[in-house]
């Protein structure tokens, strides 16, 4: 999600509250019991712990399909007066929450909020922001200092950027937050540079040679999963040659990215490192789809990043509620569309946006038995990633 326009929609966001907006760690080795000492029995009334894929189909299976329909989308609240958004995590069983703007509160503050929100939702939300650093920096002030830009540390040692990345997620983990929309797996070749409008020009990106921006991301996705935030790559199949902002243009467009892109490469490495999610972007590829952007493309979606990279972790949009990439379908269809090409979270920074796309994909799911088994396995992508975090448990 890009944040040029957060200044702008915080605003606004203001404005539509009232209507309310580490990797598991590997198993043990066995150890064998010594045959002086044989291991008792298991009790006959003693039951087994439900394996996590085991916790998640009981969940799913007790879920109507309202409840699958809130799973997969995560709704945006103001970082000001996030509380904004407990009767919809509540009512419409929200999968996430978005904290958008920029904010200098206090820790304790934002702690006391976020623990609101989880304990609202009967399966605690995943709770998320935009905390890249430079000029993408949800949450500064006393206890959250300044973070470089990604293209700063991206010319320091790997050193120096793990244990930016890592103090950042403790400090995130700390108040309750579960995901990280970051890092940034795009890259801007040299040649373009501030020309390219979401990337570039903010230089988010952590260089112009995707080998080197595939180290880092191998750094990044450890350092911040490992302290207790997950990590989305972002923006899938890439935004680092465009020349407009998918945010306020449906002009962004990358006429040479293909299945074989060089520029892939940092999503293969974010992939492999264990990333627990990948945004999609919101441009046009023509060709590896002449016919819709990625968010709703099934060919860029399933095709590309689900068979072919072999990708099997939650896959979300970028913003599609203000984005002025997204309007080429009224608002519900868009949870549709992202759904139905292969998406599992839909992400949208507006409140007013959950009713449309909770009843579009409730219709969907009724009226198509086969979007309605799409619907359960996304939004079984959804609780998995949850479970990942802490916040989904069968004990």
């Amino acid at each position: 999600m890009r944040s040029r326009v957060w200044w702008a929609l915080l605003g606004t966001l203001a404005v539509l509250a009232s209507c309310s907006d580490r990797p598991a760690a590997a198993p043990a080795t066995p150890v064998p019991a010594s045959p002086a000492a044989p291991t008792a029995p298991p009790s006959p009334s003693a039951k087994p712990s439900p394996s996590p894929s085991d916790c998640v189909a009981r969940t799913l299976a007790g879920m109507p399909v309202a409840e699958r329909a809130g799973q997969v989308l995560m709704i945006g609240a103001p970082v000001g007066a996030p509380r904004q958004l407990e009767k919809a995590v509540a009512d419409r069983h929200l999968g996430g929450v978005f904290l958008a703007g920029r904010s200098k509160r206090r820790a304790a503050d934002l702690r006391a909020d976020i623990a609101a929100l989880r304990r609202a939702g009967e399966i605690a939300p995943l709770v998320a922001l935009d905390q890249e650093g430079g000029s993408v920096q949800t949450l500064k002030g006393p206890d959250f200092p300044l973070i470089p830009s990604a293209e700063r540390l991206g010319r320091g040692s790997p050193a120096k950027l793990r244990d930016s990345v890592r103090d950042n997620a403790r400090r995130l983990a700390d108040i309750g937050v579960t995901v990280n929309l970051a890092p940034v797996a795009d890259t801007v070749p040299a040649d373009v540079g501030a020309a390219n409008p979401p990337i570039g020009a903010f230089r988010r990106q952590y260089g112009s040679d995707p080998e080197q921006v595939a180290a880092d991301i191998r750094t990044v996705v450890p350092a911040s999963q490992g302290a207790g935030v997950l990590t989305i790559l972002k923006h899938f199949p890439g935004l680092g040659r465009v020349r407009a902002n998918t945010d306020v243009s449906r002009d962004a467009v990358d006429a040479k990215a293909t299945a074989d892109d060089p520029f892939l490469q940092p999503f293969i490495a974010g992939i492999q490192a264990g990333s627990a999610g990948v945004m999609m972007s919101s441009a046009r590829y023509p060709r590896l789809d002449r016919s819709t952007i990625a968010a709703f493309s099934k060919p860029i979606v399933t095709g590309l990043l689900r068979d072919k990279l072999g990708y099997q972790g939650m896959i979300m949009s970028d913003d599609l509620g203000a984005a002025d990439a997204a309007t080429i379908v009224p608002v519900g269809q868009r949870a549709v569309r992202f759904v139905a090409a292969g998406g599992d979270l839909v992400l949208t920074i507006r409140p007013q946006d959950a009713g449309p796309m909770a009843t579009a994909l409730v219709a969907e799911a009724r009226r198509s038995p086969s979007f309605d088994a799409r619907l359960a396995d996304a939004a079984g992508r959804v609780l998995r990633t949850k479970q990942r975090a802490g916040l989904l448990s069968c004990g």
